[in-house]
């Protein structure tokens, strides 16, 4: 589901994009956008891939239902494309080869945790030492990841809480 959002707002902010292919790809948007999280009659929402994971599966399951996608996600669509095809960005697939990524389930928080290791510090952190935009996005896109599995509401609460860090700092919580 993350590459077809990638693709059609790619497609969307594209500059050679016609008003009418624009509309029919920010529709289409639109419609992912509202299948990606359901609800039900008693106030719960559920990620898009929860009914993957199993109404019973623990934190362990989920973590490497995780890992999983994460490393689909980083070998993906990574054949060239044509000079006139519209370039689709993964923060994930995209980023530097030699970062890797350690999934923990900390059952006694109820978490679930991406730890993202060797990040190039020219690519990861401005001068300033803020994460970059491109790290920020890497986090939001894993988050989105563990999310997917996540349910919560006011009667069943929050399913596990989802966080990304990169060496000491915490970057989604």
């Amino acid at each position: 589901m993350s590459s077809r959002v990638a693709r059609l707002r790619a497609l969307i902010e594209h500059p050679a994009t016609g008003a009418g292919e624009r509309a029919a790809a920010q529709r289409m948007l639109d419609r992912i956008a509202g299948a990606a999280v359901w609800a039900d009659a008693a106030d719960r929402a559920y990620g898009s891939r929860y009914a993957r994971a199993g109404r019973h599966a623990g934190l362990a399951e989920i973590a490497e239902l995780v890992r999983a996608d994460i490393a689909f996600a980083r070998v993906v669509f990574t054949e060239p494309v044509a000079a006139d095809a519209v370039a689709v960005a993964d923060p994930i697939r995209d980023a530097p080869a030699e970062i890797g990524y350690r999934v923990t389930d900390l059952r006694e928080q109820n978490s679930i945790v991406v730890e993202v290791d060797s990040v190039p510090p020219h690519w990861g952190w401005t001068a300033e030492g803020a994460p970059s935009a491109a790290l920020t996005g890497l986090a939001r896109a894993l988050a989105e990841i563990m999310n997917s599995y996540n349910h919560e509401g006011a009667v069943i609460g929050t399913r596990f809480f989802a966080r990304v860090r990169a060496g000491e700092r915490t970057l989604i919580w």
